[in-house]
Parts: structure tokens; C-alpha cells; sequence
């Protein structure tokens, strides 16, 4: 397991983290009151709540996965990173900052996450169907070869 994957696994689990106290920040204080010059507001945010919770919840178990070297969870993470980027995108108008400052972070997760895409290609077997040279052979940790194949 690269570096650069047991960053993406320790960011995501950080990112679930901040989620969760989210999540339940506006689950326990779910009515928010917006006062313009026109109207008096009163927004409710449980929905968005149970939203953020979960997907807090997700990017835990994922991210703990990926720091276990499950292949699976590398996919997994990249469709949960891209679905909550597109909460962010969704939530942006009623929180800037935050909305932002996570996007980004899923923006390194993915980065994190894609870098390398053609050597783990390599290793599930999957592309050009070219043999592997020795030096690539060689660059493999002693705990990469004892993974289990997957089948």
C-alpha cells in the first residue's frame, strides 16, 4: 500500500469524522432562523443532518477499509468522495466556507486516490495485458505480496 492511500484513507476517515459532528450539530439544533430586510426565515436542516451523518458515517467505514488494503474500498471511496463532493456542490449557497473547504478535501482524497490508478490496475490484473518488468516486480512492499488474490 502506497503512502498516498494510507493518506486518502486517514483524510477520508477525518473528513467522516467532521461529518458526524455535523450531522449531529444540525440534528440537535435543526431550526435556524434567517432574518433579510423582505422576509423572516425559518429553515429547517434535519434533512441535510441525516445526509451529513451518513455519509460521516460512510467515509469512516471507508476509509478504515482502505487503511486495512481492501482493493474494494479504493473504488468504493472514489464513488462516495465524488457523490459527497456533489452534496457540498449542493449545500454551497447556505454554506460557503464549509462547503468549499470540503470540496476541496474531497478534491485531495480523489487525487490521493487516482494517482497510481495504473499500478493498481496492474495488481487486480486488469488493462493492457502487459507483463510486469522487474523492477516493478521488485517495487512491491513485502506486505503487498502476501495480499491474498482477489478471485
Amino acid at each position: 500500500m502506497t503512502g498516498v492511500v494510507v493518506f486518502a484513507g486517514a483524510l477520508l476517515m477525518m473528513t467522516g469524522l467532521v461529518n458526524v459532528f455535523e450531522g449531529f450539530i444540525a440534528l440537535f439544533s435543526d431550526e435556524r432562523l434567517v432574518i433579510t430586510r423582505e422576509n423572516l426565515i425559518i429553515v429547517d436542516v434535519t434533512v441535510w443532518g441525516w445526509i451529513i451523518l451518513i455519509f460521516g458515517l460512510l467515509l469512516i467505514g471507508v476509509g478504515a477499509c482502505l487503511l486495512m488494503a481492501q482493493t474494494w474500498a479504493r473504488i468504493a471511496s472514489i464513488v462516495l468522495v465524488c457523490l459527497h463532493a456533489v452534496t457540498q456542490v449542493a449545500w454551497l449557497g447556505a454554506y460557503p466556507v464549509w462547503g468549499l473547504l470540503m470540496i476541496a478535501l474531497d478534491v485531495l482524497v480523489l487525487y490521493a486516490l487516482t494517482a497510481r490508478w495504473t499500478d493498481v490496475r496492474g495488481e487486480l490484473g486488469v488493462g493492457s495485458g502487459t507483463e510486469w518488468s522487474g523492477q516493478e516486480a521488485a517495487d512491491l512492499t513485502a506486505a503487498e505480496r502476501r495480499r491474498p488474490p482477489l478471485s
